[in-house]
């Protein structure tokens, strides 16, 4: 099997149950959810904003003028038509799976961040061809999230990203919610490709789960309509060059990782910012694209290698490798283990794409642990 069909198939095992039942308004029926019950209601946003922002892509594809195999030409045909019919529900206020896009608990701004990152992301598949009707829906969605105070850390981006997908939708926006978040994270900028969150520097990897992807997103939205958004994509693209440095030097020979942080139940959306730079073309030239693949194919592997990493009827278990569910914090829940489909990013690349058709290549840690001479690490 090669690489990309095996990403294909463990994406589509994870995105399956999501989208089939949202699209049928199944999603509050048969989705189970694990964690706070206070949470449940906002977990069916976090399961499908977070699988759409992953797949987006992929999804893109579709509308794209390229060469693909039949049988992803049919998958891309389905999951979009899935896609479409789940936004379509999930924003209706009439339909069974309507959900919640602003509470009085700050949750949903979250998710409704990721539901505009997708849209963004896959412009054609995910807003040209929605009809008019769930686009008024979807628009109105968004503008309802405005009611949640940002906390004074990442989520400031969430605010950006929902103003950012208003903005691309030609729909009255925030420019300053915007441009808070954006000059907000210049100033937590600590050195060497990495963000504080907030004013205080967290070892995890939040620099790959929210900021530097978003960041990344929201400035290429918005460099055509902000000039000093414009002027710092160079400097901005830097440091996620040798953020996304880092995160291939964690990725052990094995294919495992640290598991660092908060959040590590997000799986392999850890490497969400590896992947983007490589879908994006912006990888550092310290790495290439045969070795980045190979190297989030071991990731990828490895993490789905071990039992347990679905319930019976293929939802997503709390863990990173299997069940383990005291890896979860308080605000874990089953559609918050959806960020892993961020690793997934690069299925936006076409199969003849050079990320795709290189032979593999060992990566970092797998090289120097088998003795061969390399370059010496730097910071920025």
């Amino acid at each position: 099997m090669t690489d990309r069909k095996f990403w294909l198939k463990t994406m589509l095992k994870i995105i399956d149950p999501v989208l089939e039942n949202l699209s049928q308004q199944k999603l509050k029926v048969k989705m189970p959810v694990e964690g706070e019950t206070e949470r449940v209601k906002f977990s069916y946003l976090e399961a499908f904003g977070r699988t759409l922002s992953g797949i987006a892509p992929w999804l893109e594809l579709n509308s794209k003028n390229i060469d693909l195999n039949q049988q992803e030409k049919k998958d891309l045909e389905n999951y979009s038509d899935l896609a479409r019919k789940s936004i379509k529900n999930a924003v209706d206020p009439e339909s069974k799976d309507y959900m919640i896009f602003s509470d009085q608990i700050r949750q949903p701004l979250v998710d409704t961040a990721f539901l505009a990152q997708a849209i963004i992301r896959a412009p054609e598949e995910l807003w040209q061809k929605l009809d008019s009707e769930t686009k008024e829906n979807l628009v109105t969605a968004l503008k309802s999230s405005r009611q949640i105070k940002p906390y004074y850390c990442n989520w400031l981006l969430f605010s950006a990203m929902v103003e950012t997908a208003l903005a691309f939708m030609g729909e009255d926006y925030d420019s300053v919610r915007i441009d808070y978040a954006v000059r907000k994270h210049q100033e937590w900028y600590l050195g060497d490709g990495v963000y504080g969150d907030g004013p205080e520097f967290h070892f995890d990897y939040y620099n790959s789960f929210v900021i530097q992807p978003m960041l990344l997103d929201i400035i290429r939205v918005m460099k055509d309509k902000n000039a000093e958004i414009a002027e710092l994509e160079a400097e901005v693209l830097s440091r996620a060059r040798r953020y996304g440095e880092i995160l291939e030097k964690m990725i052990a020979a094995d294919g495992s990782y640290p598991p660092l942080g908060r959040s590590i139940t997000y799986r392999f959306g850890v490497f969400q910012l590896l992947s983007q730079l490589a879908l994006n073309k912006e990888l550092p030239e310290s790495l290439n694209q045969a070795q980045v693949r190979t190297a989030l194919t071991a990731v990828i592997k490895k993490v789905m290698s071990t039992d347990n990493v679905f319930d019976q009827n293929g939802w997503l278990n709390i863990g990173l490798y299997g069940k383990q569910p005291d890896l979860g914090e308080h605000y874990i829940n089953t559609g918050s283990l959806y960020l892993a489909t961020e690793v997934f990013l690069a299925l936006g690349l076409p199969e003849n794409s050079e990320f795709w058709s290189a032979p593999a290549e060992a990566w970092s840690a797998k090289k120097i642990w088998s003795g061969e001479n390399m370059a010496a690490d730097h910071a920025l």
